[in-house]
């Protein structure tokens, strides 16, 4: 038995030719397949005019995907804290909280998830968050959840609605690619997510999830350290097929590391698409931290994965062009660990 659980990390991925309602429609069908499949979670990311995924509200999506499944556990992957209030955050979760109880998972991250204009755009006409405050707006956060500000914080009056128990507040995490979060996480005592599923921080990812449980110190959250990791997987019946599909994400991720900010091209397209020897070694360098092939393969390097970062909390992340392809790869995957 492989004793790992799964889920799903969604960025809502829009397909050349198709639409923004079609990629959002496909994300609340995918997290109801997810669900009939066995896998344990599913998470919605938020991007702001990034021409290729469409969720840039996962608050609303995780409404929409918890109406209508039934256990499958629903959070964010995650809510950009910095564009937000804590109390506006809290009190957003906390009605998810008591709409959907305990199945209601709050990822938070640092990153602005978008450029820096579209940044200054989100947080017009406030000026845009100091990062230095990230830690204690993640604090208050927590506060406004529990219900546990202490006395002397300038906004111990401020109640959020609906507030703590009975009402229990989400799981929160925090979720990341650097040292940064890890030892903030494991300072506050909080789970942390770190997203491997980049393509370009597997070398250093081991590292971070050793460092957060050493440093780890339980709170009243939690009382040990619980980590998870996000892989970026594409899955198919033969590793060539697994590589064609492939084509349609590694052309995209060049085109955005080259400021270019366009959906997802078709397979059929981006394998035909003339590389630069730049172009060709920069899609090498991701792919080489990727997984994907058949359903041996994947299995074998997706167990390979949990043993070096030592987990059994693993979640998937998938873009292709087809949603087919998409829907096909999450089957495949639960056949060969037998979750359903």
């Amino acid at each position: 038995m492989h004793g790992l659980t799964f889920g799903i990390v969604d960025q809502s991925p829009i397909r050349k030719g198709g639409t923004v309602q079609q990629a959002l429609h496909e994300t609340i069908k995918l997290a109801q397949m997810a669900e009939s499949l066995g896998y344990y979670r599913y998470w919605v990311a938020e991007h702001h005019n990034s021409g290729g995924f469409a969720g840039t509200a996962p608050e609303i999506l995780i409404s929409q995907i918890a109406a209508q499944t039934n256990n499958i556990l629903v959070g964010s992957g995650g809510v950009m804290l910095s564009h937000y209030s804590a109390l506006k955050v809290a009190e957003t979760f906390g009605v998810l909280q008591s709409l959907y109880p305990s199945r209601i998972e709050l990822g938070i991250g640092r990153a602005p998830g978008s450029d820096q204009t579209t940044a200054i755009a989100l947080s017009y006409p406030k000026p845009v968050m100091n990062m230095q405050a990230f830690p204690q707006q993640v604090a208050d956060l927590i506060g406004f959840l529990s219900g546990t500000l202490p006395d002397e914080h300038i906004f111990s009056k401020v109640k959020s609605q609906p507030g703590p128990p009975p009402s229990s507040i989400p799981d929160i995490w925090l979720l990341g690619s650097s040292d940064y979060s890890a030892n903030l996480a494991a300072a506050l005592g909080l789970p942390f997510s770190f997203a491997d599923f980049f393509g370009t921080t597997a070398e250093h990812g081991p590292l971070i999830a050793n460092m957060y449980r050493q440093r780890f110190r339980p709170s009243e959250y939690l009382k040990e350290p619980k980590f998870h990791v996000a892989l970026q997987v594409i899955c198919a019946e033969t590793a060539e097929k697994a590589d064609f599909i492939a084509s349609s994400r590694n052309v995209s991720r060049l085109n955005s590391l080259k400021g270019i900010r366009e959906p997802l091209i078709s397979p059929e397209e981006a394998s035909l698409k003339e590389l630069s020897e730049f172009d060709r070694k920069y899609i090498e360098g991701l792919s080489k931290y990727y997984i994907q092939g058949s359903p041996d393969i994947v299995r074998d390097q997706i167990l390979e994965a949990s043993r070096v970062y030592g987990t059994k909390d693993v979640s998937i992340a998938t873009n292709c062009y087809y949603f087919e392809d998409r829907l096909r790869s999450f089957e495949l995957i639960s056949k060969a660990f037998s979750l359903s």
